[in-house]
């Protein structure tokens, strides 16, 4: 720390106690000046020869005592003062010299009155001396705040906030002074690289970083000026800005590690989040994805305003790509019955997929404007955010207050969006029925449309075929799309040989699901209805089964014979559960019905060929929900 030494005489300042300070001289004293609540016994000579407004005071007094009620820095500041002009010992130093310098202006002790006086030396050492230096010139911005307006009015606080400006924008090359840096440090600074070999031969670099932590000390609008003058300067890169706003949070906000604030004043809270977002850099990449989601939470958490979080979320969608599933869990506001705020990430994933849109308005054919345009989206990044929803809806779906029609609006936002396994999207469907067992049986149909069977993988597909919350035209289709994985034939030789009722019930090309051509209301119901334990322990084995055969193939008749084989089984155990025949109930298609039953599995229908003759049973199969 740089100080500065003022007079040569000895310290004769005495305490009579703790309110009366006096000079110990021969001489009787024939002032008292009252600063504030302390009485300085002093002589009038030394005080008037350097102070002009001390000269005005005792002229004005006729009984020799004067009241000073609005001494900038108080008696302590006053009494520096009073030893420059006995010529005592004073030591100035960062902690001190603001105070003496605002005392020494409002006693008017400029070089007018007497040449080389306290002002005059004073700027001097904070010129020389204190903004030369990195720490002191930040100890001093601290000390200006309790002597507002008198730092702004004589540009100590500028002149300050320029000095720490000016070293934190200097090449690192040129750093030469102390700072603070806590961060973790690279193996060649901590010695711990492997060609280490004991001998020091230059000393470790800079890093660009260095000056963050010294300037999370500051308060908060001595912070924000001195980073809105760094970035001004133009010297400092965009991604530093961002560290050192992020590093500020850390320092300033309990918790904000974990995304909530804990205690503090709120109020004082907001703001300094409120600027923070306002100080975010424009650049991109100048701050990651997961610092600004842990702004959005403590945003919404402290009520910020919706100018401000709307700015995150506009952020964040431009780099959800980048985000992880547990940073997308933001708490609901006070007073709302879901646990986490599906709109913000609803908003933000709008943001992203409004890149996707802008991309393909764009022109196309300007190869330089679209590699350069922030608002193409690779094909790599869609594949990350969708993997991102599917784990983000099945961590939602385990709350019982979650709305319908949030997950399934969620869903559909990136459906256009290809994915190469639905497994995420299944075990978020799957979630989401477990904890809302009332769905009604039209919204677990549409719930269950948001998923392609043919992209289940073969775990996946075992754990549906054994799924009693699937209703059970689902698990149907991923029993036939398993049967079809299993043989060696191409898809679509597999599902043609199928009958066309169950034809009907697979998903078409587009990903829709068909519905029965020649079934009743009654018979589409019982599809969308949820299956019984018997039918799913039926259809498990029949997956088994399946599987075994297609490992055993030789040839394409082989597999073609397996396949008809699987579907004839299938048809028995459907007949057995009297599901079948409600496949087969419609008037006008019997016999259509019984020569693909013929055509498709010639053993079952000579073992059943009362199935032929007479009209199925339409009675229902009971639902368990």
């Amino acid at each position: 720390m740089k100080f500065m030494k003022l007079g040569s005489k000895p310290d004769s300042f005495k305490t009579d106690s703790n309110n009366v300070r006096y000079v110990a001289a021969e001489l009787a004293t024939d002032i008292i000046v009252n600063v504030g609540d302390v009485k300085f016994y002093l002589h009038k000579f030394p005080l008037l020869s350097k102070s002009a407004r001390l000269q005005k005071l005792v002229t004005e007094e006729t009984n020799d005592e004067v009241h000073i009620s609005e001494m900038p820095g108080g008696p302590a500041a006053f009494e520096i003062c009073a030893k420059f002009c006995y010529g005592m010992t004073v030591t100035l130093n960062a902690y001190n010299v603001v105070a003496a310098r605002c005392a020494a202006e409002y006693l008017e002790m400029h070089e007018t009155v007497d040449k080389g006086n306290l002002i005059y030396k004073i700027e001097v050492f904070l010129s020389s001396s204190i903004f030369c230096s990195w720490k002191d010139s930040i100890i001093v911005l601290q000390t200006t705040k309790s002597l507002i307006p008198w730092c702004e009015e004589l540009k100590v606080v500028s002149r300050c906030i320029d000095s720490i400006a000016s070293k934190a924008s200097i090449d690192t090359s040129r750093v030469e002074w102390s700072y603070t840096y806590n961060r973790k440090k690279l193996p060649s600074e901590n010695r711990t690289d492997p060609q280490w070999n004991g001998v020091v031969t230059k000393p470790p670099s800079v890093p660009k970083d260095w000056w963050v932590e010294d300037l999370s000390e500051l308060e908060l609008e001595f912070y924000k000026r001195v980073i809105v003058t760094i970035r001004n300067k133009g010297k400092t890169q965009g991604d530093v800005i961002g560290e050192a706003l992020k590093a500020y949070a850390l320092r300033r906000l309990p918790g904000f590690s974990k995304g909530v604030i804990q205690g503090g004043d709120t109020i004082k809270n907001r703001s300094l989040v409120d600027t923070i977002i306002w100080l975010l850099p424009k650049e991109k990449g100048s701050v990651s994805c997961s610092f600004l989601l842990k702004l959005l939470k403590v945003a919404t958490q402290l009520d910020c305003g919706e100018n401000a979080k709307r700015e995150l979320i506009k952020r964040i969608g431009l780099k959800l790509d980048e985000a992880s599933v547990n940073d997308l869990l933001i708490p609901a506001p006070a007073g709302e019955a879901m646990m986490y705020d599906v709109d913000a990430v609803q908003s933000i994933l709008a943001e992203f997929v409004m890149q996707e849109q802008n991309s393909i308005d764009s022109d196309l054919n300007d190869e330089v404007l679209e590699i350069r345009s922030p608002r193409f989206i690779s094909e790599a990044s869609k594949l990350i955010v969708v993997k991102l929803v599917d784990g983000y809806l099945a961590e939602i779906a385990r709350d019982h207050h979650l709305p319908f029609s949030k997950f399934v609006n969620l869903a559909e936002m990136v459906s256009s969006f290809s994915r190469p396994t639905h497994d995420g999207l299944y075990r978020a469907i799957d979630m989401f029925l477990k904890e809302h067992p009332g769905l009604s049986k039209s919204d677990r149909k549409r719930i269950c449309r948001l998923m392609d069977c043919k992209k289940l993988s073969v775990d996946a597909c075992a754990h549906a075929v054994q799924n009693e919350r699937l209703p059970l035209r689902v698990v149907v289709q991923v029993l036939f799309f398993e049967q079809v994985r299993a043989s060696t034939s191409p898809t679509g030789g597999a599902t043609s040989d199928l009958p066309g009722n169950l034809r009907a019930l697979l998903p078409r090309e587009n990903g829709s699901h068909g519905s029965s051509r020649s079934t009743t209301t009654n018979t589409e119901e019982d599809w969308d209805s949820v299956p019984t334990t018997e039918e799913l322990r039926a259809l498990k084995g029949e997956l088994a089964t399946l599987r075994l055969g297609g490992r055993n193939l030789k040839n394409e008749d082989d597999a073609n014979s397996v396949e008809r084989a699987a579907v004839s089984k299938v048809k028995g155990i459907l007949k057995s559960k009297k599901l079948f025949s409600k496949l087969f109930s419609t008037k006008g298609t019997r016999d259509e019905n019984s020569s693909s039953d013929t055509s498709d599995s010639p053993a079952g229908s000579s073992a059943h060929p009362e199935e032929s003759k007479s009209t199925p049973s339409r009675s229902r199969r009971r639902s368990v929900s």
